[in-house]
């Protein structure tokens, strides 16, 4: 009986193997070639760099890029090298010189846009260190133009040999990317299902009893239907199989699942079974409507006019531009690594900057952490290096064969939360570079070099990182919880029943989701961060009031498919239902939020109550708190009990079944508008129950800060608005 492989492990297997066919490619030509060869393939170390950055986890395709982006390089590096070495000659480089023109090239290199791919500039940034330190090291010895054809020569062989292993013993064929339509097809749906999915949750969650009043034979057989359409649709989206072709979700039909007229919700404990109902039909709706939206063209952003064109302007805003700033930021890492790399080691300093280079990362990171990482995965491979060597000391010319269980180790820590992408390529680096290469001395020695020269290199990348970024990823998480709260308060303010608030809602409902994402962006690093003398960063009650502002997000999200329901009913019964009966008691529910919301919003940013109150008495005698008297009592500070939002509830309840009547609708239609009146109101109960959480989470932050004081948020912000209107 044949045992079935976990897709993961057979994941691992296949990048192992294609990354050890390339090695041994690599390892046959530059042991065992023709000697022309050898003479020309002078860095063999880099060729094996080059495998890495290109192979790992790639398609054929993927390696046919890698070719270009290799050439890309070279073109970027090879040739102002050349022009470089013979305008200033090797025998004047000195340490500094060297630096410095490393740190121009990078800077170079790393300059252009994003049209550029990453692993090009990786390539281009590690040909820039070997071909000017090498060249400092030899000195005189140093020929101008055939060292840097030796360093491409060294990159073309890694190249073809990533070809080369992507085809034997057959084609590594990309079919995903083959059938990108498809996939990109089912994901889109899956994307729009997991709304309603969480929908449902959330009402399963705040139901009170169970099973629910309203739940007679007629609507339990509907569920029960709905159940098995469900079911299917993703047994056929797991198979996921090519023979499948395009994977569609099956038609149902639910026009049983209707209620009469006078079910209708009578307390706010009945919200949660009506909410599942308008869920369960949101549901069976993206599960069957076709997705027609087609992507915005960008021909329409090319098309606007370009403003005036003013010189000191465009240089202000380019030194200010992101790009800049990263091209800056890597100069300033390799150029560092490589000067204190060589006064260190002149003849091994190349160790110190390679690792910076290849590894450079376009987008934020948690330095720390991944400085981390790449050093617990430098020492790994390094250490498995040497102890290849020792285990097959006697047999130098097929050692490279023990790397094949180290690619498969490394392959499943790459898939690792512990180690990542970052250490997992450190590891594999560091063990073929031990076992790849001859002639080079004692491995223990080398060993003992590369890590503390790779130790310098990151070192240097971190000073250089916390001097671009000195705030620390807890302080920008708190700056972001704050600009996530104004978001979630203009959200609020914008929440009204009727097709005009629609668009309102969706809009700001998006950019509230953004500012949530860059938020759990900064958390997960500001738990990775060392605390060193700071207070240690509350991941716990962040990550509380990250989830509470998920969920208020996805509340907004039913009240605007509720709107989106309201707006097509109101269009098939061709006229426009005026909602004024119910908007006093929509006002209610928004008076019960935002005020809550602005006040959380501006004292989450107070880092001491201690220098607030120092700060209120410097202010002036006449700076007394009632100057920072808010335009709304402290009283609706406080969220209501449960009993009188169950009183307001109620109210509305009966007002939106007056309205129902009122409207004089069939029973299809009243039972639309009542599932989309009943699901406005559970999300207006969630968004009020939700800002007493995050209210919670606020006073337990600010108490973790100030662990001697008393937290009153009302009087905190009294004080805010005190010193702000002095």
């Amino acid at each position: 009986m044949l045992i079935k492989l976990n897709p993961l492990w057979l994941s691992c297997l296949s990048a192992s193997f294609r990354t050890a066919l390339a090695c041994a490619i690599v390892a046959a030509a530059t042991l065992f070639g023709p000697s022309a060869l050898r003479r020309q393939v002078a860095f063999p170390a880099f060729s094996y760099v080059t495998v890495i950055l290109i192979v790992t986890g790639a398609s054929l395709g993927d390696a046919f890029r890698g070719c270009w982006d290799a050439v890309c390089a070279t073109f970027l590096t090879v040739i102002p090298a050349i022009l470089g070495l013979w305008a200033i000659g090797p025998s004047r480089l000195t340490t500094a010189l060297t630096s410095t023109v490393v740190a121009v090239a990078a800077f170079v290199v790393m300059l252009p846009d994003h049209r550029t791919h990453l692993v090009s500039k990786r390539i281009a940034l590690g040909q820039i260190v070997i071909i000017y330190v090498v060249a400092y090291d030899m000195g005189g010895e140093t020929d101008p133009v055939m060292h840097p054809v030796h360093v491409a020569a060294s990159t073309a062989i890694g190249v073809l040999a990533c070809v080369l292993a992507l085809l034997l013993p057959y084609p590594s064929l990309a079919t995903c990317q083959f059938l990108k339509p498809y996939c990109m097809n089912t994901a889109e749906k899956l994307q729009a299902v997991e709304i309603p999915v969480k929908g449902l949750q959330i009402a399963l969650h705040h139901l009170h009893s169970f099973p629910p009043q309203i739940l007679d034979h007629d609507l339990k057989d509907s569920l029960h239907k709905l159940q098995e359409n469900i079911t299917l649709t993703f047994d056929q989206l797991k198979s996921c199989m090519p023979s499948d072709h395009l994977a569609t979700f099956p038609e149902s039909n639910l026009e049983n699942l209707m209620l009469p007229l006078h079910s209708f919700p009578q307390t706010h404990k009945d919200l949660p079974s009506f909410f599942f109902l308008f869920c369960s039909k949101l549901l069976q709706k993206k599960m069957t409507e076709s997705s027609s939206a087609n992507p915005l063209s960008s021909r329409d952003e090319r098309n606007k006019k370009n403003p005036e064109w003013n010189l000191s302007e465009w240089i202000s805003t380019f030194v200010r531009h992101r790009r800049f700033m990263l091209a800056l930021k890597c100069s300033l890492s390799v150029g560092f690594a490589v000067l204190f790399g060589l006064i260190y080691s002149k003849q091994n300093g190349i160790w110190s900057g390679l690792p910076v280079a290849i590894s450079f990362a376009a987008s934020r990171e948690a330095a720390f952490r991944v400085s981390n990482l790449k050093a617990q995965g430098t020492v790994l491979g390094t250490v498995y290096g040497v102890l290849g060597c020792f285990v097959l000391e006697k047999f130098v010319k097929v050692r490279f064969l023990i790397l094949l269980p180290w690619f498969i180790f490394c392959s499943l820590i790459r898939r690792s939360r512990m180690y990542g992408p970052a250490g997992g390529v450190s590891a594999v680096i560091g063990a073929v570079l031990v076992l790849g290469r001859e002639n080079f001395g004692s491995p223990t020695e080398f060993a003992i070099i590369r890590i503390v020269e790779a130790f310098i290199g990151l070192s240097c990348s971190i000073v250089v990182e916390l001097v671009f970024q000195p705030t620390r990823a807890s302080t920008l998480a708190k700056i972001q919880l704050s600009k996530t709260l104004q978001v979630l308060h203009e959200c609020v303010c914008a929440v009204s029943l009727g097709s005009g608030s629609k668009d309102c809602i969706g809009n700001g409902r998006n950019k509230l989701k953004a500012n949530v994402n860059e938020l759990r962006k900064f958390i997960q690093e500001a738990e990775m961060e060392p605390n060193f003398w700071f207070l240690p960063f509350n991941g716990v009650c962040y990550n509380k009031l990250l989830k509470t502002l998920s969920n208020m997000e996805a509340l907004l999200v039913f009240m605007n498919h509720a709107n989106e329901s309201l707006e097509q009913e109101s269009r098939q019964m061709g006229r426009t239902m005026s909602f004024k009966i119910l908007e006093g008691d929509v006002e209610l529910f928004k008076e019960m939020i935002h005020p809550s919301i602005k006040c959380f919003e501006r004292v989450i940013l107070v880092k001491s109550l201690n220098k607030l109150d120092k700060d209120l008495q410097k202010s002036g005698p006449s700076s007394d708190i009632e100057l920072g008297k808010l335009p709304y009592s402290p009283q609706k500070l406080n969220v209501h009990s449960e009993d009188e939002m169950g009183k307001m509830v109620n109210s509305y309840l009966e007002r939106s079944k007056e309205f129902v009547v009122g409207e004089g609708c069939e029973e299809v239609k009243g039972h639309e508008l009542v599932l989309s009146l009943s699901a406005f109101a559970f999300c207006l109960r969630g968004l009020v129950r939700d800002t007493k959480e995050i209210e919670k989470g606020v006073m337990e932050l600010l108490q973790w800060e100030n662990p001697s004081s008393h937290v009153n948020l009302y009087e905190i912000s009294c004080k805010i608005h005190a010193i702000c209107d002095i």
